[in-house]
């Protein structure tokens, strides 16, 4: 009588091109179904797990040619009989969530995922795959300094306590410098498609009215007012009236001097030029000004620019005014739900990248809220945060890898 038997089929030893085709061909010979396969390559090294259904009377051969084969290859194999009860189990828990726990910074250590794993089983959680999203690490660190690590983890079940997990990976994450994304593996997770940031301090490393305020000669004052303001202890309306009004009679000219030289973040330009070629929608939700905004619209292609417009007087002075309403916490919210409803996108699909305590409505409105190099306050409030490295950070908690998101190579002439 023939009976069906689960064989679990690993093998690791030296890669070579061809292996997989030599071993599933014996495979097929006898007829054999694979349940479920899985191989990845370290520095050369393969490790390949099968699982195989088979009939009884023909796994005797299946594992001697196997043992031949693997042999002549010099790749070492084991194999374990799968209870089918064990199997069906395995199959029930497919059902069960699963999440995407992403960790970078310029270097991934033991000690860093020691303890983000210890936190994962700790939680009753189990990890199916882990892969690396970046290229390989340079040995020596300074001849690269700006380089970034960064592996995804695919964790399977239910968590005990979901909010002291992502408490205990924001600790975590400040005591080793490093950062940690924890996003349950949805639909749409990888079918993001609209993201919104703010400027000041998110796409450029300045806040732009200070900028101003310096050529003013009133550098302090509104400085002081800005910290306040990012921090959340004065209201940004308020802070934002006060500060334009100190802004009063400068000259216009200063705007253009100061764009050209606007310090913009690490990653910007390998972030957008990612995200246009894959189909994303990019906006600039910002409680600066639209003409800083209209200039990184040109300079990077993002789709939207909502900012706050100074009044100008006809000798092209600022009055310490401004022209419609104010893009503040709120407005900015909204702005991420009517940009979402013109380009019919789920606002689950959309994400949101900020630093200031007037970012967190549209932080927490989006799909996805990153606070990017954000103030205590807001990283206490999101859900995800990015401090470690440049802007392109963003493109890991998307799933990107490097591998396929490099600048495509022009093809040479004949």
């Amino acid at each position: 009588m023939n009976t069906t038997e689960l064989i679990q089929i690993n093998i690791s030893g030296p890669d070579r091109s061809g292996l997989t085709a030599d071993l599933t061909e014996i495979l097929a010979k006898y007829d054999a179904t694979i349940l479920d396969i899985g191989q990845a390559d370290i520095h050369h090294t393969l490790a390949l797990g099968l699982l195989v259904k088979t009939d009884s009377k023909r796994s005797g051969d299946i594992l001697k040619e196997l043992l031949i084969k693997t042999g002549a290859l010099n790749v070492q194999v084991h194999f374990d009989l799968v209870g089918e009860e064990d199997y069906n189990n395995w199959v029930r828990m497919q059902g069960k969530n699963r999440y995407i726990v992403t960790i970078l910074g310029r270097k991934i250590t033991a000690r860093q995922i020691a303890k983000v794993t210890r936190i994962i089983s700790d939680q009753g959680l189990n990890i199916e795959t882990i892969q690396r999203l970046t290229g390989r690490m340079p040995l020596d660190e300074s001849e690269k300094p700006l380089t970034k690590g960064c592996i995804e983890m695919s964790v399977r079940g239910m968590p005990a306590d979901r909010e002291r997990m992502q408490g205990e990976f924001m600790k975590l994450s400040q005591s080793l410098d490093f950062d940690i994304s924890l996003q349950e593996d949805t639909i749409y997770r990888r079918c993001r498609r609209l993201i919104c940031f703010d400027m000041d301090s998110t796409l450029i490393r300045t806040e732009v009215i200070d900028e101003l305020a310096d050529r003013a000669g009133v550098g302090a004052q509104v400085r002081a007012v800005t910290e306040a303001a990012m921090r959340g202890e004065i209201d940004f309306r308020e802070s934002f009236t006060r500060r334009v009004a100190l802004l009063k009679g400068l000259d216009i000219s200063v705007m253009r001097e100061i764009a050209e030289n606007l310090p913009i973040t690490e990653g910007v330009g390998r972030m957008m030029e990612v995200l246009r070629r894959s189909g994303y929608k990019t906006a600039i939700l910002s409680g600066g000004f639209t003409y800083f905004g209209e200039y990184l619209k040109q300079k990077f292609g993002f789709d939207y620019v909502y900012a706050n417009e100074l009044e100008v007087d006809p000798c092209g002075k600022l009055t310490g005014r401004h022209l419609g309403d104010i893009v503040d916490g709120q407005r900015k919210k909204e702005l991420l739900r009517l940009i979402a409803q013109v380009e019919k996108i789920d606002i689950a699909q959309t994400i949101a990248v900020g630093d200031g305590a007037n970012d967190l409505p549209m932080l927490s409105t989006a799909g996805l809220g990153i606070a990017f190099h954000a103030k205590p306050k807001v990283k206490a409030e999101a859900s995800q945060s990015l401090s470690s490295i440049g802007i392109d950070g963003v493109l890991y908690f998307l799933g990107f890898k490097d591998s396929y998101i490099q600048p495509p190579v022009p093809p040479t002439a004949d």
